[in-house]
């Protein structure tokens, strides 16, 4: 619906005039109408009389729409609406566009089968409109008498073959003016040398508006803030893009956004440059060269730490930092999440954040952090409404509810679908009181993975060639550590199962190691680790296929302690075979009595599971975030006498020297 108020049109065009004026150099040559314009500080013409007004009516065989009748009734046409439109029609020039452009059949020719009813209307417009335009740079001002709302008023649609576009919309006349004083002020908005300072009331109105919102948004304000730049924005004010885009970008709105004006200033480029470089990095399609000229204007010392910085991300090495006690925030909070906790990380930077402390004044919120590869997963649309909810930067304001976790501290969550990532099948070893750096210790043998070795283990860790398995590899994506042991591994067997693992805390007490994707499960070669890693401690391991669309479906659970195994079930396709004295908690009867399909006992299972030790697995982590891995020894035994198997080892060719 219209806004009901009434419109100030002598007001607003009287205001647009003066402005034109006195925006014009005074050496600047121009023709005899916008002189006499200049002079006169006047873009109009006289006011249309109501004959004026009801001729044209009936020329035209239709009322017209209430915005345009006020505006003729103030001025009967005007200059230079916009920078596009050279003169829009009054009572004389107004006319049906009856395709006249043949515009209709053009737009029609890319119609098809599929094509809307909104596609098709659109295409109609050029059949029905009423043509404003009298001279222009090639752009089509048409009112739709068939768009009307419940005031009366038409649509307005702009049109120019030169933007690549479909017809813009305006929701009437009134609309469509004061986008086009928004237009001028744009165009205005960055004078070349020598010419006249864009300052009027209106720019001073915005930059007071812009100061507020600033401020605001700083106490946590940042809705009413992100309005008020945006209408500053519109009006091609500077550094309204740059403060609102910091607001877009924590919202996890990442289209357009360039921190226009600020990302160029030393001051802030440490900050705001690596989640400008870290999308350019996420769209591989993009040259570099689209990332020069979105820093137009910078240095050559900037530009250059751009290139570094998006080295830096594509390789998984920037690492944010940042002053004073939210610095220290941020490494409690990076030691958080490599060990899975992504909450109690999210919740150490929120407790830190009022005392951030900006790089400058239009500096709204540290932004490095969501192109570090530790803390980036941290955010999500809610976490980024906490984070400008709460007052920061010297500024008091009311502090927000926190948001709620992502993690549901469980073990259930497996038994969810996961699209994403398509996981059926999973595994894990849960080992009670030790630390998660401890595991590969007690799941591998030493040696047993040296043809798997990752040249990218953390180098804290023991480096000799022989005890790669006993390494954690740098914290990286599930995705990134398959495709990076598929590069480097040499020896591939039939018979040999060594399990990439994720490893993290698993809750009070416990550590976990973790696979998402194993290898199909063998009944009759499995051999759980729960035993060989319990040394001094008590280990659970689990591996379920009940989803699994490959093979029978499965189930395992076994326990030890001290290096001895206490019980253990496995499940295959409707048969349970089960050793040592079950808990009745976890007795497999429970869950796979006349059940018709056994993927129904998964989630029951994994809730008994995380009961009765107490033990969770951090879904955050495991899906977005990144963990340490390493390979473990086989879950399967080696093969007897008589078994046949098949292993292939592949050597790299040696490069040849080139010919001279």
């Amino acid at each position: 619906m219209t806004d009901s108020t009434a419109f100030d049109w002598l007001t607003f065009l009287l205001r647009w005039s003066e402005e034109w004026a006195d925006s014009l150099p005074d050496d600047e040559a121009r023709g005899e109408a916008d002189e006499a314009a200049r002079r006169a500080r006047w873009l109009g013409f006289p006011a249309a009389s109501a004959e004026r007004i009801a001729a044209m009516e009936e020329r035209l065989g239709r009322r017209m729409p209430p915005s345009y009748r006020e505006f003729l009734e103030v001025s009967d046409g005007w200059r230079h609406a916009g920078g596009f439109v050279t003169l829009l029609a009054g009572t004389g020039d107004a006319r049906w566009h009856t395709n006249e452009s043949g515009l209709a059949d053009e737009f029609e020719g890319y119609l098809d089968e599929d094509s809307s009813p909104e596609e098709r209307r659109q295409a109609d417009l050029w059949r029905r409109a009423l043509q404003l335009d009298v001279e222009s740079d090639v752009i089509y001002i048409l009112m739709d008498p068939e768009d009307v709302d419940e005031d009366g008023e038409w649509a307005v649609y702009t049109w120019a073959s030169w933007r690549a576009e479909p017809p813009e919309r305006h929701a009437n006349f009134r609309e469509f003016m004061r986008d086009m004083h928004r237009e001028f002020h744009r165009l205005r908005a960055h004078r070349s040398d020598g010419e006249p300072v864009f300052a009027n009331d209106t720019t001073r109105r915005l930059d007071a508006l812009m100061e507020g919102a600033r401020l605001a948004a700083l106490r946590g304000g940042w809705e009413w803030a992100e309005k008020e730049l945006d209408e500053a924005k519109g009006y091609g004010r500077a550094r309204a893009a740059g403060l609102g885009d910091q607001i877009r970008r924590l919202l996890g709105r990442t289209y357009m956004v360039y921190f226009d004006g600020l990302v160029t200033d030393p001051r802030y480029a440490p900050d705001l440059l690596p989640p400008l470089v870290a999308e350019h990095a996420a769209h591989s399609y993009r040259d570099d060269s689209t990332l020069v000229f979105q820093l137009r204007g910078a240095d050559d010392d900037l530009v250059s730490l751009a290139h570094a910085t998006l080295g830096q991300v594509r390789d998984g090495t920037y690492r944010y930092t940042a002053a004073g006690p939210f610095g220290e925030a941020v490494e409690r909070a990076r030691e958080l999440t490599r060990w899975g906790d992504t909450d109690g990380a999210w919740r150490t930077l929120m407790a830190a954040l009022p005392l951030w402390e900006p790089l400058g004044p239009d500096h709204l919120a540290p932004l490095g952090w969501v192109a570090d590869p530790a803390l980036g997963p941290l955010l999500t649309p809610e976490r980024g409404r906490e984070l400008l909810s709460t007052p920061r930067g010297g500024q008091a304001g009311e502090t927000p509810r926190p948001t709620a976790g992502l993690d549901p501290g469980d073990l259930a969550w497996l038994a969810e679908q996961d699209p994403g990532n398509n996981r059926t099948s999973y595994r894990f070893v849960l080992v009670e009181g030790a630390e998660p750096q401890e595991l590969p210790a007690r799941l591998t043998d030493g040696t047993a993975n040296a043809a798997d070795a990752d040249t990218d283990a953390d180098t804290d860790t023991d480096t000799d060639e022989n005890a790669h398995s006993t390494v954690l590899n740098e914290p990286m994506t599930f995705w990134e550590a398959r495709r990076r042991k598929a590069h480097s591994r040499r020896e591939f067997s039939s018979y040999d199962d060594r399990a990439l693992m994720a490893v993290g805390r698993a809750g009070t007490g416990w550590s976990f190691a973790f696979d998402g994707d194993p290898a199909p499960f063998n009944g009759l070669r499995f051999v759980s680790p729960a035993a060989s890693a319990s040394a001094g401690t008590r280990t659970v391991v689990v591996w379920s296929g009940l989803r699994s669309q490959h093979g029978k479906p499965f189930f395992h659970l076994s326990v030890a302690r001290d290096g001895a195994e206490q019980y253990a079930f496995t499940y295959t396709d409707g048969e349970i075979r089960q050793s040592g004295e079950i808990p009745q908690a976890l007795a497999p009867s429970r869950f796979f009595g006349d059940l018709e399909d056994a993927s129904e006992a998964e989630r029951p299972l994994l809730e008994a599971v995380s009961e009765e030790f107490g033990a969770s697995l951090p879904r955050h982590a495991l899906v977005k975030g990144r963990l340490h891995t390493f390979t473990t020894r086989s879950w399967t035994r080696p093969p007897k006498d008589g078994e046949g198997y098949l292993v292939i080892r592949m050597h790299p060719t040696p490069t040849r020297p080139a010919e001279s």
